[in-house]
């Protein structure tokens, strides 16, 4: 089982690779899910992968965005100079930046991120089908069913095990584009799930903050026995000390050797198993949202009992009983009840005199640990990542000594060198040095990057081998297997670049369509004389619940509908997020694929630059945005208003299998303007209704003769960043 460690900068990539990292995910500028961290530039990618590939780590690039026709066209470069490189794999959310790889770089891996939301098995096959060899699960899913999608696919699988969790689904979160213009799905989340909301009660509370996942021994025993590939870490923006860290604590679960968690002393907002075990109620800490620390104990009077070791330049921070941080300070002084002098650290269950307590001080919460900074600091810079090589020597009297090593690259393919030695070997006028002391002396390797795993000694006893002979010839070979294990990874891209010759679109005899959530909506829709009217579905087809999605809709919430779907003509819902021309194709090869409804992140002009494809092309002009499908239950009532601090509502939705649904209150309406979208090539214009009674259902059908009514296109007009 391989750990995929996070790197954010250079310093987090040395912390991942001298932890013991098999396989390090990392960004260029400018791309990826977590565009706000610092990410590489291409010189310093570019080192990075030889620097990994000297030590056997593989390096692959996020990709995990959703992107433009252009923008998929002028990542050819960037990709290009990686892969002649050596890069390992490309992760992707957006399938139409799938096909333009894979057309373009056909013998790169490419990985499916956990932004394209694959819950079952059916997409898990139908990815493996077109072309990718990696997938990396939704983190919703429970071991149950994880070990149920890989009894039933060959393609690899990566399970995230520790690290921040998204409480919606990835990829299926539209809050932040929707409310700011900043698109998780564009890798700019505002993370609007960890500020404090309202709710209809006036309680105030981050009802949609998740605690961070963090699995331990016996979850990555379960893992491992069912033959994951590999387990991935989160933290890209997360410190150089934290990444060592917690890459350490899962080597050595991995290994069984024994160790003791401390990546909740780095970073600390509450955690649990994620949805491992399928405890949805364990999953949010309502209290706070950011890095609180490690809790160590309550403030009596000015008297601090605390729960673990506390020592001078550690640091702490002061929390009301609401939760509130009132202060903290660097530890420079600790008197312990009891003891007349001042003390240099103080044990459990001590009681420590505090000097300047904040009024409301209720908690402390350690958020430095001076002791583990130092230990950490010392590791990364001691510790080295190595990899095994095999090796054999041959000496006898009359010949010249050879040495020969061989490793293996990232590819599998045998690296080898043979050094041999400038002289011929003379018999020996003393005494005959051992076979033994050769291969002690030939194993010191030192500073490089290798590490003998299995070396032969043919040595016949006799001949002279002076130990500076020995040195010069592991120098020299270990230097040239060092050179040709990195230019092992080097490949020759081709030289045309093959790009998609779409044209633009012509201007389409626009149909009505909608979208109903009961038979009220729907009744009303007939009489009013849509004909053609979808059914609510769900926007995740999770393993243990492909039964109950209905394979008889002519709508697609996902990607496993679209593919058992019974139909000959079915539309995709705009949850698929498809927002260019290269993905539409893709689309398009799937059989009954016959509209997508093209993405709500996308204005009028990203809309007009989408080409003419094999597959009609719809847009949703009314409906209350869907702002995240969440698996977890937030509120036990059916629907629960909750207000952000700028005023903003929406509705929390219990849907009817138990999840939530978040909704903007205020509902998208392009209707007053639909003259602007003749020339955008737009097949079907869609209608969403979801809580709307009958009245409203009748008002907003017929202001599609009147074009009356409020204008309000969210993202239709400002775009996302």
């Amino acid at each position: 089982m391989n750990i995929v460690a996070p790197a954010g900068n250079m310093e987090r990539f040395y912390a991942a690779v001298k932890a013991g990292a098999d396989e390090i995910y990392m960004g260029i500028k400018g791309f990826g899910a977590r565009r706000n961290a610092e990410n590489f530039t291409l010189s310093e990618y570019m080192e990075a992968l030889d620097y990994a590939h000297e030590r056997g780590v593989r390096i692959f690039l996020t990709l995990n965005t959703v992107m433009r026709d252009k923008e998929i066209e002028a990542l050819y470069e960037n990709i290009k100079v990686l892969y002649e490189q050596g890069l390992d794999a490309v992760i992707v959310q957006d399938l139409g930046l799938f096909r333009f790889i894979k057309d373009n770089f056909p013998d790169i891996c490419i990985h499916g991120s956990t932004q394209m939301t694959v819950a079952n098995h059916i997409e898990a096959n139908y990815l493996k089908k077109i072309g990718f060899s990696r997938v990396v699960l939704s983190r919703e899913l429970s071991f149950k069913e994880i070990k149920s999608v890989k009894e039933n696919t060959e393609i690899e699988l990566e399970i995230f095990v520790s690290g921040a969790l998204c409480i919606s689904y990835s990829g299926n979160c539209y809050l932040s584009s929707f409310i700011g213009g900043r698109s998780g799905n564009r890798g700019l989340c505002a993370q609007p799930c960890r500020k404090e909301y309202t709710n209809s009660q006036g309680e105030k509370g981050y009802f949609l903050s998740p605690k961070d996942q963090l699995m331990g021994q016996e979850e990555i025993k379960k893992l491992k026995e069912i033959g994951i590939e590999s387990i991935k870490l989160e933290g890209r923006m997360k410190s150089p000390h934290y990444v060592f860290e917690t890459v350490s604590y899962y080597r050595g679960l991995i290994k069984e050797i024994g160790v003791t968690e401390r990546t909740s002393h780095l970073f600390n907002r509450g955690y649990s198993k994620g949805y491992f075990y399928d405890e949805k109620n364990k999953i949010i800490n309502s209290k706070f949202s950011s890095d609180f620390g490690k809790f160590i104990g309550s403030i009596e009077g000015k008297e601090l009992k605390i729960a673990e070791d506390l020592m001078l330049g550690d640091g702490i921070s002061y929390v009301s009983k609401d939760y509130e941080k009132l202060g903290g300070e660097n530890v420079s002084k600790i008197k312990i009840k009891g003891k007349t002098e001042n003390q240099k650290s103080a044990q459990a269950r001590d009681r420590v005199l505090l000097d300047k307590v904040p009024r409301e001080a209720k908690y402390v919460y350690k958020n430095y640990s001076k002791s583990l900074n130092d230990e950490i600091s010392r590791g990364i810079k001691q510790n080295k990542k190595t990899i095994d090589i095999d090796g054999v020597f041959y000496g006898k009297i009359g010949e010249r000594a050879t040495l020969e090593l061989i490793c293996k690259n990232n590819k599998g393919e045998n690296i080898s060198v043979i050094e041999n030695s400038e002289i011929f070997l003379e018999e020996a006028s003393k005494r005959v040095i051992s076979s033994e002391y050769i291969k002690i002396k030939l194993s010191e390797t030192g500073e490089t990057t290798f590490s003998i795993n299995n070396l032969k000694v043919n040595f016949d006893g006799k001949a002279f081998i002076p130990l500076s002979l020995i040195k010069k010839m592991r120098r020299n070979a270990t230097e040239v297997l060092r050179e040709k294990l990195i230019l092992s990874h080097r490949r020759q891209a081709k030289k045309d670049i093959k790009k998609i010759d779409y044209s633009r679109s012509n201007n389409k005899n626009m149909k009505f369509s909608v979208i109903v959530s009961n038979s009220s909506q729907r009744d009303t829709a007939v009489r009013y004389g849509i004909e053609k009217i979808y059914e609510k579905g769900l926007d995740v087809a999770k393993e243990s619940q492909l039964g109950r999605i209905d394979l008889e809709s002519k709508l697609a919430w996902n990607l496993y509908q679209l593919l058992e779907n019974k139909n000959n003509a079915v539309t995709v819902n705009w949850n698929l997020n498809i927002t260019n021309t290269y993905a539409l194709e893709e689309i398009s090869k799937i059989p009954g694929a016959d509209t997508v409804i093209i993405s709500p992140e996308l204005n009028l002009d990203r809309i007009k630059e989408i080409g003419e494809t094999g597959i009609r092309k719809g847009l949703m002009i009314y409906g209350k945005l869907k702002g995240m499908f969440i698996e977890v239950p937030i509120f036990q009532e059916n629907k629960v208003t909750i207000t952000n601090d700028q005023g903003d509502q929406f509705d929390v939705i219990k849907n009817s299998i138990g999840n939530s649904e978040l909704y903007l209150e205020t509902p998208m309406n392009l209707i007053p303007n639909l003259e602007k979208l003749l020339d955008a090539g737009i097949d079907e214009l869609v209608l969403l209704f979801t809580d709307e009674s009958e009245e409203e259902t009748e008002k907003i059908l017929n202001s599609l003769k009147t074009k009356t009514g409020e204008y309000n296109p969210y993202n239709f007009q400002k775009g996302v960043y």
